[in-house]
């Protein structure tokens, strides 16, 4: 969330910067500041009734002393009738902050310096390629149809028994995402991370705190009886384990891991994009999140990008990173970087990770925050990355490792899976 410090010092800049990404800021950012400007006005309404009582109380106190109550009684109506107003003025203050801070939400985060300005991802800019082309053999398989051959991934047993974009694992199926799931923390706690394990249904004011709430509600599931929402994302838990905190200057950074099922209800979704693999309501996915001092979030942010191509690398896959344009950014980061995998069999790149900074976004929603050197409170800085989203990773490994005689599991997952090929 901005804060309103921002909007009062350069309300224009903020207008201009939020362009980048395809948003017209203009019409909320004007009536955010003429709430803040009541605001204001009625906090100065307001002192100077209590400046008022506090006065008529001490007269009213040598009024009696005097015996002059008459004169006491007519200054207690005057200080009825002021505490009434400011009852009023209390009621419209808390009716406008309300709006105000329901306005404030709407705006997306400032996208930083190096963001590329474009409406969406074919303006992305591809900043490193890596990996070598697979060399498939004839009449190459996409993963669906190799899914089915050897027996490994269900869709219509899925649909069964939830329905489409629900596919059951069979097998050496099951087995290969466990050893994903496994060689992903293995390597980032390796990296510094600690692994946890949070819960896969949060409330709403996890759902705020880290952007999902108000402005993805619908993408997510929701369950009404409780009022709980199944994550999107273990970022969402995960961040929130630091709502609400002050973290001293030496408890940097924070690194922390966790693997989650992940539920998106991808509303709106449909055609080749979502066949097979591509695009799930639930899949596996490795998260890493940061929580650094805002000098030290960008080479945290380096520091991500190159630990996920060693997750990439180390697989064998060939892939692509991009910075993301502003059109096609999400609503709460500053800058993201995204892993995509070339899949041969289909002849397109499939996305397996983001990697965003979020600056001071979400630590503002969140409470959170760090003493300095000199004991002032200041916000954090929020970080987190994909490490790995399962799904397109195995369909990437299905389809790139295929041969006449089965699918060839990289080598670093063999201590994981227990066996070298799938067939």
């Amino acid at each position: 969330m901005l804060t309103l410090k921002m909007l009062r010092d350069d309300p224009q800049w903020v207008i201009r910067k939020l362009a980048i990404k395809n948003f017209d800021a203009a019409p909320i950012v004007e009536k955010i500041l003429a709430l803040d400007t009541n605001r204001r006005a009625y906090q100065t309404e307001s002192d100077g009734l209590l400046s008022r009582q506090k006065q008529l109380a001490g007269k009213i106190g040598g009024l009696m002393k005097e015996g002059k109550r008459e004169e006491a009684e007519e200054v207690k109506k005057e200080v009825a009738a002021l505490k009434a107003r400011s009852g009023e003025l209390l009621a419209k203050a808390e009716e406008n902050n309300k709006e105000l801070e329901a306005r404030l939400v709407l705006l997306p985060n400032i996208p930083c310096d190096l963001v590329p300005e474009g409406k969406g991802a074919e303006d992305n800019l591809v900043v490193k390629m890596g990996g070598e082309e697979p060399k498939l053999p004839e009449n190459a398989l996409p993963h669906w149809d190799l899914a089915k051959k050897y027996d490994i991934i269900d869709f219509d047993l899925g649909v069964k028994l939830t329905g489409a974009g629900f596919p059951v694992y069979k097998g050496k199926g099951a087995r290969l995402q466990r050893a994903l799931v496994n060689f992903f923390l293995d390597r980032n706690t390796a990296a510094g991370y600690k692994e946890v394990e949070p819960p896969v249904l949060v409330n709403a004011a996890s759902g705020f705190g880290t952007g999902q709430l108000p402005d993805k509600e619908a993408q997510m599931y929701y369950v009404g009886l409780d009022d709980y929402y199944l994550v999107p994302t273990a970022e969402v838990p995960v961040t929130n384990i630091f709502r609400d905190v002050i973290l001293e200057n030496d408890k940097f950074p924070q690194k922390l891991t966790a693997y989650t099922p992940c539920f998106r209800r991808e509303a709106g979704s449909y055609g080749k994009d979502v066949r097979g693999l591509n695009r799930l309501h639930q899949f596996d996915k490795v998260e890493i999140v940061r929580v650094e001092k805002p000098e030290d979030s960008y080479k945290a942010l380096d520091e991500m990008i190159a630990h996920v191509e060693g997750l990439v690398n180390a697989l064998g896959l060939r892939y692509r990173i991009l910075r993301l344009c502003g059109g096609d950014m999400s609503f709460t980061s500053a800058i993201t970087y995204d892993f995509e995998l070339w899949s041969a069999a289909q002849g397109r790149w499939l996305e397996i990770s983001s990697v965003s900074n979020f600056e001071t976004y979400q630590a503002n929603r969140l409470h959170l925050r760090y003493r300095d050197e000199n004991g002032k409170t200041r916000l954090c800085h929020t970080l987190n990355g994909s490490s790995l989203a399962l799904p397109r990773v195995v369909a990437a490994l299905l389809e790139d490792n295929q041969t006449e005689d089965g699918i060839i599991i990289p080598e670093v997952l063999r201590p994981y899976t227990g066996f070298d090929k799938i067939g």
